[in-house]
């Protein structure tokens, strides 16, 4: 008002409330654009970003031709009015700081493989009177790869929407899914809302078991050697009968018993008996000798994954099989027990353990060993041979087992150190130079291994066997060893 009376009476006055009356107006909507930022999450949009432009130089335009003001203003004002109308409609629209009407669902199975895609489907119920559109981005846990990522958005009132999309696990371990979060636009899409709607989940992934269906089946067709099984002589196997079974497609048919067969009117075979009741178990390091990676899984994961194939073995000839998982303690154990059901114990404990970058004790779990574990077993340590500390302790505590129970050091390679010693002899086969660097790399690792070879020939030399192998062939070595075992009856 006192701006208007000086303009009456100083015509520069009138002028210069003229150009500041615009910025003033734009001042003003400034305010409640920030309110709505801050406590409800409503941002502009593009569309909005171009409006602006457009009144800013509109304003600017007063400067030249200051009799445009009241054409200015006008827009102005028609411009806050949509646009508050339109927030308005987006805020009552979408329910409001409590996001009412705005249902989310989510379907995702509670166990998965490493590696092994699994369908989550997300399912989005609009209870409003606002047409929704925009986007919707479920969460994902980091390891996990989503495709697609995020998902278009138009819902019609009172409507329901499913999406789907492909999840592959990178890890194992047990994850969380907590959230769901949507940006909608306003019915002018001049600004975007987000919201975040809580959905809780949860997925347990383990290791990819395909490798004990194909066990299985190469068994049943005598085709394990596909799979780098050998086949074992059993002493003893063709004469400790056990009952008499029907006929099955897979079965040998030298063992089938023609007299029975001609009794029962029903091909019936003789069933033998195989050496039961023993004991299987596990020692698992997760130690920092454990961490290193190849094939994007540690050595652990490997480790675990060849131990997992030899228990299933174990069990399908009717061992009981235990497992304790240790680093610079004990984290988990399993008491050794027989049955198709102890699988999915050996699972539940080994799923959601990780190497760790601290020192083992193999003090502490040789300890545990021998306090819950009277009964001769085959014990199965598998770790990896880094310095000299580690190899004479190792040494040590598996040396003391013979005698009392069966040991056996699983030892994993490490393809880098074989490589590196053994590349200058491919270049020499290859007629290739060699430089100076690589001969001293390859005299270092080369020296390694040396030691680590008499580490493993000291090892055996005190009654422990030794299986020795790189971490992507390490299953086919270890179930061979069992079945030798079994064979040769040393458990």
């Amino acid at each position: 008002m006192a701006q208007l009376v000086m303009a009456q009476l100083d015509p520069t006055v009138a002028d210069q409330g003229t150009v500041t009356l615009p910025w003033l107006l734009l001042a003003c909507l400034a305010v409640p654009f920030l309110f709505a930022v801050f406590r409800g999450r409503v941002y502009p949009s593009l569309r909005l970003t171009g409006l602006a432009v457009v009144l800013a130089f509109s304003a600017l335009f007063v400067l030249v031709q200051p009799s445009a003001i009241k054409l200015i203003l006008l827009a102005d004002a028609f411009a806050a009015l949509l646009l508050g109308l339109d927030a308005t409609l987006l805020w009552i629209g979408s329910g409001g700081k409590l996001c009412r009407g705005i249902r989310v669902q989510r379907e995702l199975p509670s166990t998965a493989s490493i590696h092994v895609p699994i369908q989550s489907v997300v399912t989005i119920s609009n209870l409003t009177q606002l047409h929704l559109r925009g986007h919707i981005r479920d969460d994902l846990p980091e390891t996990f790869q989503a495709e697609p990522e995020e998902h278009p958005l138009d819902l019609e009132p009172n409507g329901e929407i499913a999406c789907e999309r492909t999840l592959v696990p990178r890890r194992r371990g047990g994850f969380e899914f907590s959230r769901t979060d949507l940006q909608i636009l306003s019915p002018l899409r001049f600004w975007k809302r987000y919201l975040t709607v809580p959905v809780h989940g949860a997925v347990s992934v383990y290791p990819d078991m395909k490798q004990l269906a194909d066990y299985a089946l190469l068994a049943r067709t005598n085709r394990l050697s596909l799979i780098g099984v050998r086949r074992t002589r059993r002493v003893g196997q063709d004469s400790e009968f056990e009952r008499l079974r029907d006929y099955s497609r897979d079965d040998n048919y030298r063992h089938i018993d023609w007299r029975s067969t001609a009794r029962r009117n029903k091909l019936t075979v003789r069933q033998f008996q195989n050496d039961q009741s023993q004991r299987v178990i596990f020692m698992l390091d997760c130690g920092r000798m454990m961490t290193n990676t190849r094939d994007g899984l540690s050595l652990f994961d490997h480790a675990l994954n060849a131990c997992l194939m030899m228990a299933f073995v174990a069990l399908k000839q009717g061992d009981a099989v235990g497992m304790i998982c240790f680093s610079d303690k004990v984290h988990a154990y399993i008491p050794p027990r027989g049955g198709g059901s102890h699988m999915n114990r050996l699972l539940q404990a080994g799923f959601n353990q990780f190497p760790r970058m601290v020192e083992s004790r193999y003090d502490q779990a040789f300890l545990h060993l021998s306090m819950r574990c009277k009964r001769r077993s085959l014990v199965c340590l598998t770790t990896s041979l880094i310095d000299e500390v580690n190899a004479e302790v190792l040494v040590d505590y598996l040396g003391n087992l013979s005698g009392t129970h069966l040991p056996l050091g699983v030892l994993i390679r490490d393809h880098t150190m074989f490589d590196a010693a053994d590349r200058p002899l491919a270049a020499a086969h290859a007629g290739n130079e060699i430089d100076e660097f690589t001969m001293y790399r390859a005299a270092a690792a080369a020296d390694i291994l040396v030691w680590r070879d008499e580490v493993l020939t000291e090892m055996r030399h005190r009654g422990v066997l030794v299986v020795d192998a790189f971490p992507d062939e390490l299953t086919a070595p270890l179930v061979n060893q069992y079945l030798e075992i079994k064979a040769k009856h040393l458990l």
